[in-house]
């Protein structure tokens, strides 16, 4: 196994998608149109019947990173009663933190027993760790959005894609140290 496929292997392990009482959008200006086709194929394949897009407002940008992929997903065929907007989250573990207060007030996803987590393929590990810490009770999938121009085999060809998997890479440690991740 080359260094690439271990550094892939780590942080973007495989955990695939499977069907979920609530979908977790994490927010993102990257590859919006990636993730609007991404939230419509969940909708499609009926992964789940509540999506929860959590992402707010970033700099430059006053408009919630929820609301604008909510009105993509919208555009694609996502009914607007399925999605729940969450559009305070600054970071990874906001998304996760206050989605967990908002869905603990909706009828819908009270009981709910597994979370199909939906963002960048490079931060796979991050979100799953994330979603440990703090939703710990819940089974978590993974529905990794890849935007880039190459496969994941080919993360380390792509200058974005390599610098954002080795970023994670170098986040990692310091986040489970600082006690915001939890080892899968």
């Amino acid at each position: 196994m080359s260094q690439y496929d271990e550094i892939a292997d780590y942080v973007m392990p495989t955990v695939p998608a499977q069907p979920s009482d609530f979908a977790l959008v994490f927010g993102t200006r990257h590859g919006l149109g990636a993730f609007a086709t991404a939230i419509a194929n969940i909708w499609r394949l009926q992964l789940t019947s509540v999506i929860v897009i959590s992402g707010g407002p970033t700099a430059g940008d006053t408009r919630p990173e929820a609301d604008v992929l909510c009105e993509l997903a919208v555009s694609r065929g996502v009914p607007r009663q399925a999605i729940l907007l969450e559009r305070r989250a600054c970071n990874t573990g906001e998304n996760v933190r206050l989605t967990r207060e908002l869905i603990t007030h909706d009828g819908r996803l009270a009981q709910a027993k597994s979370v199909l987590a939906v963002g960048k393929i490079c931060s796979t590990r991050r979100y799953l760790m994330t979603i440990k810490r703090h939703m710990r009770q819940l089974r978590a999938s993974m529905y990794a959005v890849n935007y880039f121009k190459v496969a994941r085999e080919l993360w380390h060809t792509d200058p974005e894609f390599r610098e954002r998997v080795l970023s994670e890479r170098r986040k990692i440690p310091a986040y489970l140290d600082a006690g915001y991740l939890t080892e899968l």
